[in-house]
């Protein structure tokens, strides 16, 4: 995600922000007052973000989770963020954050894909305010620059960080499954027997 330009940046209560996005025809972030314009992705993190919701879809087939696309917008309420992360993953009733039915705040398993504009947030703050959902178990982080998905899971007091590349699966504790790695990366347009 990219944020605005300070002279962009805009200011509001989280009331104020919950009826101006209601209203706007593109997406924002909302911290502690400020308000920033997200920015559109390349057809590669299109690509990858379709290709995960797909395998997580298939994986939870039968069981009470659901997976959620990038318009879905997560609220953590203790560091007062709204965010719309590339994909989200609820196990059990939904809840949808005070004030905003269109927001909810009990994800169970979070993904970002990586941008050149977005790692470090996504690894650094984002990451931080995403660890202060208590419902959230695995967070999920996918490169565009090679086939490798990274893992940080929580179970109570135990975190673990696993990583997988080609050739491997990514196991997701929370959910039980696990995902292929060559799936989520395959591009049936650039497979030469079509």
């Amino acid at each position: 995600m990219a944020r605005m330009g300070a002279s962009e940046k805009l200011s509001m209560s989280c009331q104020e922000f919950v009826a101006f996005e209601a209203a706007s025809d593109i997406k924002h972030e909302y911290l502690r007052g400020e308000v920033f314009a997200m920015a559109g992705g390349t057809p590669e993190h299109a690509a990858l973000q379709a290709s995960l919701g797909g395998e997580l879809r298939q994986a939870l087939r039968g069981r009470p989770c659901r997976v959620f696309s990038a318009d879905l917008k997560v609220r953590v309420v203790e560091t007062d963020l709204f965010t719309y992360p590339d994909l989200s993953v609820v196990c059990g009733k939904l809840e949808r954050a005070p004030g905003d039915d269109n927001a909810i705040v009990n994800p169970t398993l979070l993904v970002e894909v990586l941008s050149d504009s977005s790692e470090a947030y996504d690894r650094g703050e984002k990451f931080a305010h995403y660890r202060r959902i208590p419902s959230l178990r695995d967070y999920v982080l996918v490169s565009q620059r090679a086939p490798r998905m990274e893992v940080f899971s929580r179970n109570g007091a135990t975190r673990q960080f696993t990583e997988a590349g080609p050739g491997e699966v990514i196991a997701l504790p929370s959910l039980e499954i696990a995902i292929s790695v060559d799936e989520v990366y395959r591009d049936p347009l650039a497979d030469p027997a079509r």
